[in-house]
């Protein structure tokens, strides 16, 4: 599991003050201090490219409408059909009215 590859003290240190922060304005103050702003966009851009594969979009829409690179569109298609699904969790947790992207993928 990949996961594996980035567990440690230092990310379990890291994901514990993740899940104490309180409300959204304590989450940008904390990524503000913790993260360039380049690499919030990124991950952002990533979780925005997962929505957008949940909803069935394609490769070109999602690239149009995000600006991410078709690499960075696969990367994020290899996680939901690959990963942990964590992505698809995260996201049915945001829009619980939207169906998984398993429901969304069935053909």
């Amino acid at each position: 599991m990949q996961i594996e590859k980035i567990r440690g003290h230092q990310t379990e240190q890291l994901f514990k003050a993740i899940l104490e922060l309180k409300d959204i304005e304590e989450c940008y103050q904390f990524f503000d201090d913790l993260c360039t702003i380049s690499e919030i966009q990124s991950l952002s851009q990533r979780f925005e490219v997962a929505h957008l594969l949940r909803l069935k979009k394609t490769y070109e829409a999602i690239k149009n409408e995000t600006g991410a690179s078709t690499a960075t569109i696969s990367r994020v298609r290899r996680c939901f059909d690959y990963g942990n699904d964590t992505y698809d969790e995260m996201l049915g947790r945001l829009y619980p009215d939207e169906k998984s992207y398993a429901e969304a993928t069935r053909k």
